[in-house]
């Protein structure tokens, strides 16, 4: 601003004062070299003060007479973002979609032609709410699948439960996906467990693998497998995707070849997937 202030300073001495810093001669008949220069000298003043004004009028006029423009700039600049950011995830998953899957939990019908991938982390309310509208959408139609990414962000809340499900696709795909509506829609620890957080992981995993049991899982192989080299790198894969995709929290879901992230209805849903191919 400081600057803007001394260029128009100078700008209109210029205007007002410049001739005077041409050599005096005859001014009844002045050359014509220094008519051009008086002439240059007044340009030059002219633009100075025009460029200055609206370096000065145009902050006032975003903030105080149409900041709605502002936003609008903004709006935008959000749209382009997310659009050249659908195209990088449209390319990757085009190209890489099989080893995303690979060894990842699956929900709805394996062989459908539509496919969401979702990071999410069953302590993650929001999570749970779009787990809710994914069901919704997945008991109306059977060309869809949904592949979990478990995204393990809250520690032991998070860890035991995302390795469980991981380690019980190794061993039954289709009750993986009964656990994994399981600790979606049920509590997998209490407050009082919270209070002792040396054992917390310990009393998480012994209710995990309560409703491990109860969807007809072998526990003690699925104690075994959660420490596997599967699990391990599918663990891997989930992080490396989510820096790769920029994604900072759960829920985030990628339909067809757009990305939502946070949690969306099942209205928002369903639209993404008519419109993907």
């Amino acid at each position: 601003m400081t600057w803007t202030i001394l260029v128009l300073v100078v700008g209109v001495l210029l205007y007002l004062f410049g001739g005077m810093l041409l050599p005096k001669g005859d001014e009844k008949k002045p050359s014509a070299g220094k008519v051009v220069a008086k002439k240059c000298i007044s340009v030059i003043a002219i633009i100075l003060i025009a460029g200055s004004m609206c370096r000065l009028y145009t902050p006032y006029y975003l903030t105080a007479i149409n900041p709605a423009i502002v936003q609008e700039m903004v709006n935008g600049m959000q749209e382009q973002q997310q659009a050249e950011k659908n195209k990088q995830i449209r390319k990757f998953v085009r190209s890489e979609g099989d080893k995303m899957m690979r060894d990842a939990p699956i929900l709805g019908n394996r062989d459908a032609k539509k496919t969401i991938y979702v990071w999410t982390d069953f302590s993650c309310p929001y999570c749970r709410r779009v787990h809710g509208e994914i069901e919704r959408v997945l008991a109306d139609r059977d060309d869809t699948r949904v592949v979990i990414k478990n995204f393990s962000i809250h520690g032991p809340l998070s860890d035991g439960p995302a390795r469980a499900v991981i380690a019980a696709n190794m061993q039954d795909p289709t009750k993986a996906a009964e656990l994994t509506n399981m600790l979606m829609t049920r509590e997998f620890y209490t407050q009082d467990d919270l209070k002792d957080q040396d054992k917390i992981a310990e009393k998480v995993e012994a209710n995990v693998m309560k409703m491990a049991a109860e969807a007809g899982l072998d526990t003690e192989q699925l104690k075994k497998d959660m420490d596997s080299d599967v699990v391990a790198r599918e663990l891997r894969n989930v992080r490396d995707l989510a820096q790769r995709f920029e994604i900072s929290g759960t829920p985030f879901l990628i339909i067809g070849e757009q990305a939502f992230p946070g949690a969306i209805p099942a209205a928002q849903i369903e639209t993404a997937l008519d419109e993907a191919e």
